[in-house]
């Protein structure tokens, strides 16, 4: 296997190649000052310069299980990860940005993040609680207690705030198959955006309010599993304007959390070469 991370410029089309590495790394996260990404492999962070590209591993102390839901906070100073290391499942943790022991905020697990609000107040994620396996759509404000917002319809997933922290994007297959689905910040006035044949997973809008990046999958993909054909969807934040951006072999780890360069110029994706 092989990865290759990537930059996609909105304005031009143009492709730049990043990084090319053996094995798996996933899930590019574009630091809010623009100089660097994180991605993970093999359980691990790792931050990647953008002016001289390369893996330098974040230190997470006992988080060493860390999976590819993870992000850095609005205001640069935290990475917030998703790991296993606890062996009770998926939890959410803090860590400076620099690196340092983990500080666990979920209430339970499982629970995989997946955004924070333009104000770093609330975190959204999903999880599954009551030992039930039906993956749902959750905010949590510190110092409460987690909300959730959708309520069992489908397996739910890969939710990410407007810019203007006003709505949810997120992926839901209650009507059959993975669609992109909206909602208000409250969980109110869910609708689905738009309906195709396709497979669509991790809805991203852009920081600049123009773009709604997601991936789409082939007809009949169960899950969002690595390694097959998918392609990259731009369209306006009311799903309309839809056109493929990329096509490759990917999936997984492909765009699993946000990914957009703070100005909403350009995103981050990984893409993959099996051997």
């Amino acid at each position: 296997m092989r990865s290759f991370l990537e930059i996609h410029e909105i304005a031009t089309g143009r492709v730049r190649p990043v990084l090319e590495v053996a094995g798996r790394i996933e899930a590019p996260n574009w630091s809010p000052c623009g100089k660097w990404l994180l991605v993970n492999g093999d359980g691990l962070l790792y931050r990647v310069d953008l002016a001289a590209p390369a893996l330098e591993r974040i230190e997470t102390g006992a988080a060493t299980r860390c999976n590819n839901d993870h992000g850095i906070s609005p205001d640069g100073q935290n990475i917030l990860l998703s790991s296993h290391h606890e062996g009770q499942g998926s939890q959410i943790y803090r860590i400076p940005v620099s690196g340092g022991e983990p500080d666990k905020i979920s209430p339970q697990a499982p629970s995989w993040w997946h955004g924070q609000s333009p104000d770093g107040v609330t975190l959204t994620y999903v999880a599954a609680r009551g030992g039930s396996r039906v993956i749902d759509v959750y905010t949590l404000v510190s110092g409460e207690a987690e909300r959730r917002l959708t309520m069992g319809e489908g397996h739910c997933d890969g939710p990410d705030y407007s810019p203007d922290g006003a709505r949810i994007y997120y992926n839901c297959d209650r009507d059959g198959h993975a669609q992109i689905w909206v909602m208000a910040a409250d969980g109110s006035g869910q609708r689905k955006l738009f309906a195709d044949e396709n497979v669509n997973w991790f809805p991203h809008p852009s920081p600049c309010g123009r773009h709604l990046l997601y991936l789409a999958y082939p007809p009949g993909t169960l899950g969002h599993p690595p390694d097959l054909p998918v392609s990259l969807v731009l369209c306006d934040p009311e799903g309309g304007n839809r056109r493929v951006a990329a096509s490759f072999t990917g999936g997984q780890g492909t765009i699993n959390v946000p990914n957009w360069a703070p100005d909403g110029s350009a995103f981050a994706y990984m893409r993959y070469l099996p051997d």
